[in-house]
């Protein structure tokens, strides 16, 4: 089952995306806010608890005709009722009808770039404190598109299927803390840069296990030396009146990597978060839980907690943290903010993560430190999702998701719901066909783009082909060599 070299040509390696630049250690984790977990049988046609019947259907309008929420809502509550007392909802993998779904692929809905210039600047500072706070103000701002738009269901992800794209930014945004150190975009060719030149992030994501479903994704802007990597896993469970989304046991975060900084990394876990408003019939994302951030190499950790409600159960969306110094942050097992020692804190964060979040330097409580001394992280009001840049449709394979599903998308967006459901579950029947001709010839899939399914546990490694990739899109060659075998079709 070997795969096929890629075709494109060789290009000298960028600082940013260098193979050697990659650790392959392992270190622990949040998927932003979730969607409503998707799922699909496996191998087998026989029914399961949570999947779509006749019943389900009947609320549901006709082709041409348009889905409200409402009924959208109506429908998929009554499927997820089936599903009370299920342990993990996403390791079963049910599979629903297209007017349920948004006409967009999982791998191009999951990923944590809704602002890149934020994660462009988040080695800027010469100031260590200054990187941590950069470093949160990406953390508050990837996730955007849950601030401004509401949850959705996109397509399972399918075996082997993989998504690539590329922004492009003014770097342009200041620094929080401390001195900037921008380094020249241009700094290869031996030129120099001007403020607010444009830079490019490229991205690539990869679904490299479909029982647990798994993907892998790694990003990079090379002119900055930033890139950041991870595998993206959901466990999720139905309450009875939302979802509790959590990271799989292979999500142990997003990856950080600085690389003008000796690859100085951070490390930033996911909290749980919880879909709800199926009886409201309005759905919205809460966060109620503990995450954090932590670097090795400086030895500052953060501790974040997200509070769902206020004293009369008025939701509230905010976060409040705490940044402290210690020996080892990886080994700390502090987890509430109150248990830091003042001596150890180098500053309080506070806010909405809704709206504005502050940071206040020094060890006294947010409240009462003086307005002139706070810094804003963020302020998400103004903002909105940067629009990505993918590959000319003549150059994406068969199993890039844009094309993989087009089908699929062009009848939804024509209201075609039955055939957008007929190409939909034909796609699915091929992959089950597909895994089980391996399972019978006792053969294991393996990535292309990535060197383990769910290894290096928490911090996927790029293969050649991957790098190819990678430097492809960040130089505008998209062609790509078709693999010798497909996982899904």
């Amino acid at each position: 089952m070997g795969l096929l070299k890629s075709s494109t040509p060789s290009t000298p390696e960028m600082k940013g995306m260098n193979k050697s630049d990659h650790s392959t250690t392992s270190d622990a984790s949040t998927s932003g806010p979730p969607t409503p977990p998707s799922a699909t049988t496996s191998g087998t046609s026989t029914p399961i608890p949570g999947a779509a019947s006749k019943d389900d259907y009947k609320d549901i309008p006709k082709d041409g005709q348009t889905t409200s929420d409402s009924s959208k809502l109506k429908t998929f509550l009554g499927i997820l009722k089936r599903f009370i007392g299920v342990s993990d909802m996403a390791a079963v993998r049910f599979s629903l009808p297209a007017q349920l779904m948004e006409p967009i692929p999982n791998l191009e809905y999951w990923h944590y770039l809704d602002r890149p210039d934020t994660f462009a600047a988040i080695g800027d500072s010469k100031d260590e404190l200054g990187r941590m706070l950069a470093c949160l103000r990406f953390w508050f701002t990837k996730d955007l598109k849950y601030v401004k738009g509401k949850p959705c269901k996109p397509y399972n992800s399918t075996l082997g299927e993989f998504f690539r794209c590329t922004w492009e930014i003014e770097d342009s945004l200041p620094s929080l803390l401390g001195n900037e150190e921008k380094p020249p975009p241009a700094a290869l060719e031996g030129q120099t840069s001007t403020p607010g030149q444009k830079v490019k992030i490229s991205y690539l994501t990869e679904q490299t296990s479909h029982h647990p479903p798994v993907s892998a994704y790694y990003v990079a802007c090379p002119e900055k030396g930033v890139s950041a990597y991870g595998f993206d896993q959901l466990s999720a469970k139905f309450t009875g009146t939302s979802v509790r989304v959590t990271p799989g046991e292979f999500n142990e975060g997003i990856f950080v990597k600085l690389h003008n900084h000796e690859d100085e990394t951070y490390r930033l876990t996911h909290p749980a978060a919880y879909l709800g408003g199926f009886l409201r019939g309005n759905l919205n994302i809460t966060v109620a839980d503990t995450c954090f951030v932590t670097c090795q190499r400086t030895g500052l950790k953060v501790i974040l907690h997200y509070l769902e409600e206020g004293y009369f159960g008025k939701t509230q969306n905010k976060v409040e943290g705490v940044i402290y110094r210690t020996a080892d942050p990886e080994k700390d097992t502090l987890i509430r903010i109150k248990d830091v020692a003042d001596k150890d804190v180098l500053g309080r964060i506070d806010g909405s993560w809704q709206n504005q979040v502050y940071f206040s330097p020094g060890p006294g409580a947010f409240k009462s430190s003086p307005a002139e001394t706070r810094i804003q992280l963020v302020d998400v009001a103004p903002l909105f999702p940067y629009p990505k840049n993918c590959p000319p449709a003549e150059h994406q394979l068969p199993n890039e998701s844009r094309r993989f599903w087009n089908d699929v998308t062009d009848a939804i967006m024509r209201k075609e719901y039955a055939r957008a459901t007929t190409v939909k579950q034909e796609l699915e029947e091929k992959q089950r066909a597909k895994a089980a001709e391996r399972k019978a010839a006792n053969i294991e899939w393996k990535p292309r783009f990535f060197t383990g399914a769910t290894e290096p546990k928490g911090r996927p490694v790029l293969t050649e082909e991957g790098w190819d990739v990678m430097r492809g899109l960040h130089s505008g060659e998209f062609g790509i060599s078709e693999p010798r075998e497909y996982a899904a079709m």
